[in-house]
């Protein structure tokens, strides 16, 4: 995969699937909440059909009496295309770029790991690259929530007592069917 110094990778989402035909309806959840998110919903169709094609060259030697392993399925923006990325745990068999992909940028590339990665390339709409993707806005995470300070008006607040944290503490703690203890 060429990835040009100026086209620097802008938002990528992972999943880590079992390599089971299973793999294919959880990729195509996956890619239709995705890029709804990124708001390229017109690009679904053919992510869809590129997904389905890479994950079943994936699975489909997979033998019912094998353990299954585990495969990366990733979405990568960067310069004018959506890279479409299947890092498998496997070093055998070897993987072969599914025939309805062979007119698009597509490969496989053998990982430092000794994993392989099937890929392909579908280009953005016309006049659009990967800066221009309006981005969802990740809020804040709980832990990071959880190790800020205080509000100023609940840390300068005179009137919560230990007896009145607890008693919130409590309800907290309590199933939402009991009755609150007094």
């Amino acid at each position: 995969m060429k990835i040009s110094v100026r086209d620097q990778t802008v938002q990528v989402d992972d999943l880590k699937l079992v390599a089971l035909p299973s793999a294919i309806n959880c990729a195509d959840l996956f890619v239709r909440f995705t890029l709804a998110e990124w708001r390229v919903d017109s690009m679904i169709p053919d992510v869809r059909r590129a997904t389905e094609a890479l994950i079943r060259a994936v699975v489909g030697d997979a033998n019912a009496k094998s353990t299954p392993t585990m495969l990366l399925f990733r979405l990568r923006l960067s310069g004018n295309t959506l890279a479409i990325e299947i890092e498998d745990d496997r070093q055998t068999p070897e993987l072969k770029v599914p025939r309805a992909l062979s007119v698009s940028n597509s490969g496989v590339t053998l990982l430092s790991t000794g994993k392989q990665l099937l890929w392909t390339e579908v280009p953005l709409p016309r006049g659009m690259d990967a800066t221009v993707v309006p981005l969802p806005r990740r809020g804040t995470t709980r832990a990071a929530a959880a190790a800020a300070p205080p509000p100023a008006e609940i840390a300068g607040a005179d009137d919560l007592s230990p007896d009145v944290m607890e008693r919130i503490l409590e309800g907290l703690r309590r199933d939402h069917g009991e009755p609150p203890r007094i």
